[in-house]
């Protein structure tokens, strides 16, 4: 690293003003911060806030978070896989062959993605903002394993330029980019966001799926079968393996266990807030407890146990990796507890009464993207008119 730095200040000079590359100057010192501290200070006069959590530490723990629901869906992707085609393989095989898989569409997520930021860097004379280094690895876990690499390079620009560029950048989004992405392919291409056998990586020449196997997703059985879910094979699946997530479904969302891991590392370090995680589960619970109550034979997705609803399907990853996220999440602490409590409810309402959509976390994220501002507005204006009563009375 050392040759690197050294080698970085011998052209730094080019890049900056007056050098023969000064129009190129805002994507080398993205580079240059990327790679090291920045190298100056904040002026000495005039008051300023100095902590040591910087956006970048701040991005880069997150996506330490991130690495045990990554890995864990890399074995998943193998797991699903080789039993897709009545093979049982090793722990290393398996894993290889969901790295293989999975590694592609991160690469191919970052490469669009910075690709996109570094345009605009160049054309806003800006440095590179680091907002995209947790949404580059949030796409990729949030969508199906054979998402072809076109269509993930399409939503990534698209969640670049529509979801946080057209709106300032990072810090100035109104909804998530990374869930901007996946309701962008889901309604683009729905074909390949919903079905069967697009939770299972694709077949290789010669190889065939197992007489009954069915990939389906248990949210996807629920719609039809309610509580009686089963694996690809047709055993019935527990609470214990929803829990640990060797299920099919997205890359990262399928272990609540890693999801967890994740979890405490967010709360510990204080990136996440432990009020708009704990007040999401309590709506999600809620929700499945009043469904659980009034369950008809009409809808079978009513009977699945509340506790089941915050182990299935991209719930837990949600509302631990996205209705968190500082930017577009509540900002009052009052704020956040409602804010969390309507995440998790919505979220469990739109996936059992949309039989067309058995999902409701993505839906339910955004929506309360766009409501924050509106929810933390009246808690504000609550706080002052009791401040004003308050003064009211002590002048009386």
């Amino acid at each position: 690293m050392k040759g690197l730095l050294k080698y970085i200040e011998k052209i730094k000079p080019n890049f900056e003003k007056g050098g023969k590359h000064e129009k190129w100057g805002p994507i080398f010192e993205s580079f240059e911060t990327f790679l090291f501290v920045p190298g100056h200070t904040a002026p000495k006069k005039g008051a300023h806030i100095r902590d040591a959590m910087d956006t970048k530490r701040l991005m880069s723990i997150v996506v330490i978070a991130l690495i045990p629901a990554l890995l864990f869906g890399m074995w998943n992707v193998g797991y699903q896989h080789f039993m897709s085609i009545g093979k049982e393989m090793c722990f290393i095989k398996t894993f290889g062959y969901g790295f293989l898989k999975v590694l592609p569409i991160i690469i191919v997520s970052y490469v669009a993605g910075l690709g996109t930021e570094f345009i605009f860097v160049h054309i806003k004379q800006k440095e590179i903002e680091e907002g995209f280094l947790v949404s580059g690895m949030l796409i990729p876990l949030i969508i199906p394993v054979d998402t072809p690499l076109w269509m993930v390079a399409v939503a990534t620009i698209f969640a670049v330029i529509i979801g946080k560029e057209v709106f300032g950048g990072t810090g100035m989004n109104i909804v998530n980019p990374a869930l901007l992405a996946r309701a962008f392919l889901f309604f683009a291409y729905p074909s390949k966001m919903s079905g069967d056998k697009v939770w299972i990586a694709g077949l290789s020449e010669g190889q065939n799926v197992v007489d009954g196997f069915s990939g389906a997703t248990p949210l996807g059985q629920a719609v039809e079968n309610g509580s009686k879910i089963v694996d690809g094979l047709g055993h019935q699946l527990s609470t214990f393996d929803y829990f640990m997530g060797w299920i099919p479904g997205s890359i990262g969302e399928t272990s609540t266990l890693m999801i967890l891991l994740g979890a405490i590392l967010l709360l510990y370090t204080g990136v996440a807030s432990w009020k708009i995680m704990l007040s999401a589960f309590t709506g999600g619970a809620i929700m499945g407890i009043i469904l659980n109550i009034f369950a008809t034979d009409t809808n079978l997705a009513m009977s699945i146990p509340f506790y089941d609803h915050l182990l299935l399907g991209g719930f837990a990853f949600g509302m631990v990796f996205m209705a968190t996220d500082p930017v577009t999440a509540a900002q009052t602490e009052k704020g956040k507890w409602i804010y969390g409590f309507l995440a998790g409810f919505i979220a469990i309402l739109v996936r059992v009464l949309n039989p067309a959509y058995p999902e409701g976390v993505m839906m339910a994220i955004l929506l309360m993207n766009v409501m924050a501002p509106l929810i933390d507005h009246y808690v504000v204006r609550g706080n002052v008119k009791r401040r004003l009563k308050r003064i009211k009375v002590a002048n009386n």
